[in-house]
């Protein structure tokens, strides 16, 4: 009897055992078909457009203008033979010019996805903004655009240590906004080649981004402070004639930054030697020998600009002078560049202020390189620093209450731009702190 029921029980557990397994292994096959469900679900491709087309939708293929390429040749080596080269050539004739491309310049082909893979359209860029797109799928169309560009203000504060491209490279600061500030704003009020340390700028500025993603550069500077010698120089953008497009910068009162003359005709640089009538040289033996001139040292090649409009006088190679150029502005002013390794503008040619008239060189009686910058008033050479120079024309009166009125939120905003060590507390901002507000 005993073991009958040791067999029973036996017979039991066996089978309790087997439904065991079977539970077990259809738990471990139901993970399985999960894990692999998992493991199979594929995310759909993003969609990408550009040029105003769906790229999923093409085989794409980029690339650069090399030497040698022509529009023929780019599409030869692409599937499409000659007759229909000719063809598309002389339709898009009117809107672009073929024989116009450029060496480095990018263009794209979107291909066919069938089984031909035949090229459908050519865009070109000629630059970052612009595309110039030729369709030639069923008829043959061409057309210019631009990217969709997104300006970004910023705002920067920034310390002078040496110079103030140091400054604004230390920060990744596009070169482009020293230029600004330097050439386009404060050239005719602040000398870029004389700052003091510790000399301080704030400014408001705008970037620019095509299609959102790639940096088109420094747009334009809204507004700007330097302070230079303690001395505060407020800087503000402002339209004095929306048709014309004419566009310049002001202070705080309405008095326009231009002046007549730019403070220096290089960009940076530094003085090595000033106006001084009674300068004595070693080599001379100590005799008085007058330097009227003002030298800028900089590197050969530098760009020497015309300090004013004028018209050129002389450009010639003479004597210690070596080659030069020299310029009339007015009845009272001329000035003289000096030493140049190369003269770039011709006698008679009127020049702008800003134009590049020669570069820095070594020519005639020179240690190094250096133009030496003259400067006439009625005929006789003056220091232009001691000189009270005139200024541009200045603002009409009607537009000055304008003016005022536009830049007050501006300057509240670049006076709320605080330098780091001075960034003021919630006390001095009349706010309470912490402990004020639990008690």
């Amino acid at each position: 009897m005993d073991k009958k029921r040791t067999k029973r029980l036996g017979n039991k557990y066996l089978i309790l055992a087997v439904i065991g397994i079977i539970v077990f292994n259809c738990k471990n096959d139901e993970q399985k078909s999960e894990v692999k469900e998992e493991i199979a679900k594929v995310e759909p491709p993003r969609e990408v457009f550009e040029f105003g087309f769906k790229l999923n939708d093409y085989i794409v293929k980029r690339d650069t203008i090399r030497k040698g390429d022509s529009f023929g040749q780019i599409l030869e080596r692409n599937k499409i033979g000659y007759p229909k080269i000719f063809h598309i050539a002389e339709k898009a004739k009117d809107t672009f010019d073929i024989r116009r491309l450029q060496i480095g310049k990018p263009y794209t082909l979107l291909f066919s996805k069938d089984s031909l893979q035949l090229p459908e359209l050519f865009i070109y860029q000629p630059s970052k903004e612009d595309y110039v797109v030729i369709h030639f799928k069923d008829t043959i169309h061409a057309y210019k655009r631009k990217k969709p560009i997104t300006y970004v203000e910023k705002t920067l504060t920034g310390v002078i240590t040496s110079s103030i491209s140091e400054t604004l490279d230390a920060q990744g600061i596009s070169p482009v906004l020293t230029n600004k500030l330097a050439d386009e704003i404060y050239a005719w009020t602040i000398d870029f080649n004389r700052l003091q340390k510790g000399d301080r700028f704030k400014v408001i500025y705008t970037d620019k981004y095509i299609d959102d993603t790639i940096y088109g550069g420094v747009h334009d500077v809204k507004a700007a402070y330097f302070e230079h010698n303690n001395e505060p120089f407020y800087a503000f953008r402002f339209t004095t004639d929306s048709v014309k497009g004419i566009v310049d910068y002001f202070s705080e009162e309405a008095k326009n930054l231009r002046r007549a003359f730019l403070k220096s005709p290089i960009p940076f640089g530094r003085i090595s030697s000033r106006y001084n009538l009674k300068r004595r040289i070693a080599y001379y033996g100590y005799k008085v020998r007058p330097h009227k001139g003002t030298d800028f040292a900089a590197p050969v090649g530098t760009p020497i600009r015309a300090t004013a409009n004028g018209t050129v006088t002389e450009s010639t190679r003479r004597g210690g002078n070596g080659n030069y150029v020299k310029i009339r502005h007015n009845a009272t002013y001329e000035t003289q560049y000096l030493h140049m390794s190369r003269r770039k503008a011709k006698v008679g040619q009127f020049v702008k202020q800003g134009d590049v008239i020669g570069l820095v060189g070594m020519t005639g009686n020179t240690g190094g390189p250096h133009v030496c910058y003259r400067f006439w008033k009625n005929g006789r050479q003056v220091d232009p620093f001691r000189e009270k120079l005139p200024e541009a024309k200045p603002m009409a009166e009607e537009l000055k209450a304008k003016y005022l009125e536009f830049i007050k939120p501006v300057k509240y905003q670049l006076d709320n731009i605080f330098f780091e060590p001075e960034r003021p507390t919630e006390e001095e901002l009349g706010k309470p702190t912490i402990k004020q507000a639990a008690s």
